[in-house]
């Protein structure tokens, strides 16, 4: 054993000032809930706080890793924002990736305010995925459910709206039911179709005053409508979000993706492991890297479990689909996944 290592494993003391401008009860939560996943992220750091000093013992290595969460969480109080238990796990997570990004500044990257609230990344995929919005014309957000893909595209197309980047915001979804079995629904057209653009239509009521909806999409600011209804259209100055795009044949993406018009901007979001087409046909968003890998100012995100944001068993959820669809793949099945015993 050399003596570097030998110094990793002897214990070691060292003791942090916090700031009197920083509330001790804010960075160690009610309760020390904040403190407390510091402490249970890093076993071998023993945490104790007296005043505005906390005094870390264990392994060197451990307490330097311990000492850049606290950092960070100051980092992010300075602005004035709250620190929660999920936000201290994300600051671990990301300080543990080594990506060279602070977490402080992922996670008081603000995107839109709407009464009191404030979008904003929540993950280090997250913060890629609205810079890369900003940077591109035509960006794909491929991930699970949960990671925030449909919900920041439309936070970041709101914003566009406001900074009159663009005049209006298209919202499109393929509505896959829209043949026989929808054909039995009552109601109209719009009646049977909204049901699978209410996604689209929850998004936006968080991010505008409800009350300015209706006005909007009456006037054609705001439009939100079946991908069928894009067809043969030209979409210029506008903010155009495609959902659920794994329910997209090859054919449908080629047709939403040539809409694009002077000024404006595309997202298209969806999962890969979701696809609800009917068998023998091909998702368009599985296909449609290979075919635009190289086309300057198009890029693609992916998101993962690990930026799931919903309840912490949404991620191990997407976790155990996803160690159970590649079990099933290298058995020769075809990927999807399926409830064991079930017929498919």
């Amino acid at each position: 054993m050399t003596k570097t290592e030998q110094a990793e494993q002897q214990a070691a003391q060292h003791t942090i000032v916090v700031p009197t401008s920083i509330s001790m009860v804010s960075l160690l939560g009610s309760g020390d809930e904040l403190i407390k996943v510091v402490e249970s992220s890093f076993p071998g750091v023993d945490i104790h706080v007296r005043g505005n000093q906390i005094t870390m013992t264990g392994r060197p290595g451990d307490i330097a890793e311990a000492e850049g969460v606290i950092d960070e969480m100051v980092a992010v109080l300075r602005t004035g924002q709250g620190m929660t238990p999920e936000a201290v796990e994300r600051t671990v997570s990301m300080l543990r990736a080594r990506t060279g990004e602070r977490p402080a500044e992922v996670l008081t990257a603000n995107i839109l305010s709407n009464r009191g609230r404030t979008i904003r990344p929540k993950t280090l995929n997250q913060k890629r995925y609205v810079d890369a919005i900003d940077k591109h014309t035509v960006i794909f957000g491929i991930g699970p459910a949960g990671t925030g893909k449909t919900y920041l595209a439309v936070a970041k197309a709101v914003q566009a709206l406001q900074a009159k980047q663009v005049s209006r915001i298209l919202l499109t979804r393929p509505a896959i039911e829209a043949g026989e079995r929808l054909g039995f629904l009552p109601g109209t057209l719009s009646e049977k179709i909204d049901p699978y653009l209410r996604p689209l239509y929850d998004a936006l009521h968080d991010m505008m005053d409800p009350a300015s909806i209706p006005r909007l999409m009456t006037e054609g600011t705001i439009e939100v409508a079946p991908l069928a209804y894009m067809r043969g259209r030209t979409l210029n100055d506008a903010f155009v979000i495609l959902d659920e795009a794994q329910n997209t044949s090859a054919e449908q993406m080629k047709m939403f993706l040539t809409r694009l018009g002077f000024g404006s901007k595309m997202v298209i979001t969806g999962d890969v492991t979701q696809v609800d087409l009917p068998a023998g046909t091909t998702s368009g968003l599985r296909v449609v890297e290979g075919i635009l890998d190289g086309v300057d100012d198009v890029h693609f995100c992916r998101l993962s479990s690990r930026d799931v944001v919903r309840h912490r068993l949404v991620g191990e959820i997407v976790e155990a689909y996803t160690r159970y669809d590649a079990a099933q793949e290298a058995a020769g099945g075809n990927g999807r996944s399926r409830v064991p015993g079930r017929r498919p």
